[in-house]
């Protein structure tokens, strides 16, 4: 059955920001390679505002997860379409369930978390020795699962990058955003403190001293993102900033995810924790410098376009390769990102952009 074109593919796509944009590389390959065919997507709110305008898929289904009742629900809602196939780039058993009550004939995912059985074409998650997972970056883990299974065809290929776009009601959204933050025609970077974990947040006093070194050494202005419960956080790093006007924290100023895209887009520099706005700025090619403390970095290396060049900052550098940060919660604390390094990886992706 692998290789075989399916006429109507349903894509069930990861739940956080960042996966789902790691996802986009395979749903390009599935557009560029599979021309003609009707590509729909099942999903959790938000992720629906996120690829909105990329034209990677035709049909949307959006449906909170969770609850025993979870699964009927969201098959009740894509049955009707009468998709032949399902690509689950997702790897819970709940999501596996939810395409065999749909009644989908073909169904493709890893092999994992006891849902082989609902599965028809399944591959195998790579393990170490130990048993343990190997490290596979999400995008090519992704990629492999398309490449192989739906594609029929080896594990390699081209490199292919992230991509995201912005519909014309977010570009109104995300211009008014930028109004409202005192940046139009200013030249800024975005930071990103928070994160679902806070272990992996870099301290709020070194968010504030770089904003200040940013607007110091290259004159940029600094807007502080976050989520609405997040503002604490966001409004306290613009105060101890001391930048005033020069620096605003987007949280308590009506920020949405589709407006989002658009501040990101329009901004010369990103400086994040390990979280998804990361892979927002990526997409659109803005220069990243990304902090990891205790996440291994390498499960979400990414593909960045020239001109937008990444630097990733970890922890400890000196952490062997054969090891991962996630076995290293002490070793690897975030904290231990010292700001001199930031300030230097800061300097090296703003050179690579002007080049």
């Amino acid at each position: 059955m692998r290789g075989r074109v399916p006429l109507r593919l349903l894509v069930v796509l990861p739940s956080w920001v960042g996966d789902a944009v790691m996802a986009t590389p395979a749903l390009s390959l599935i557009r560029r390679r599979m021309p003609g065919i009707l590509v729909g997507g099942l999903m959790r709110p938000g992720i629906d505002a996120l690829l909105a305008g990329s034209g990677l898929l035709d049909e949307v289904h959006v449906e909170p997860a969770g609850g025993m009742m979870g699964p009927k629900r969201a098959a009740a809602k894509v049955r009707p379409m009468r998709y032949d196939t399902a690509l689950l780039l997702t790897n819970s058993f709940s999501t596996a369930l939810t395409t065999r009550l749909a009644g989908i004939p073909r169904r493709i995912g890893y092999d994992r978390d006891l849902r082989g059985i609902l599965l028809t074409d399944t591959l195998k998650a790579p393990r170490r020795s130990d048993g343990s997972w190997e490290i596979v970056p999400a995008v090519e883990y992704y990629l492999r699962l398309v490449r192989e299974c739906l594609l029929g065809e080896g594990a390699e290929g081209p490199v292919e990058y992230l991509s995201l776009a912005v519909t014309p009601e977010q570009e109104r959204e995300g211009r008014a955003l930028i109004g409202r933050a005192g940046m139009e025609g200013a030249r800024y970077a975005v930071l990103n403190p928070g994160g679902n974990n806070p272990a992996k947040r870099w301290p709020a006093e070194r968010f504030a001293s770089l904003a200040r070194w940013l607007h110091e050494s290259y004159g940029l202005r600094c807007v502080v993102n976050g989520s609405p419960g997040e503002r604490d956080l966001t409004e306290r790093i613009v105060e101890l900033s001391g930048l005033g006007g020069s620096a605003a924290s987007l949280a308590g100023l009506g920020v949405t995810l589709g407006a989002l895209k658009t501040v990101v887009r329009e901004s010369v520099l990103m400086v994040t924790n390990d979280t998804g706005p990361r892979h927002i700025a990526a997409a659109f090619g803005v220069p990243v410098v990304s902090l990891f403390g205790p996440t291994d970095h390498r499960w979400t290396t990414i593909p960045t376009r020239p001109g937008g060049p990444e630097r990733v900052v970890v922890a400890d550098p000196t952490l062997p390769d054969e090891e991962r940060a996630n076995d290293h919660p002490e070793r690897c604390r975030i904290e231990r990102i010292e700001e001199e390094r930031v300030r230097e990886a800061c300097v090296a992706v703003l050179a690579g952009a002007s080049r």
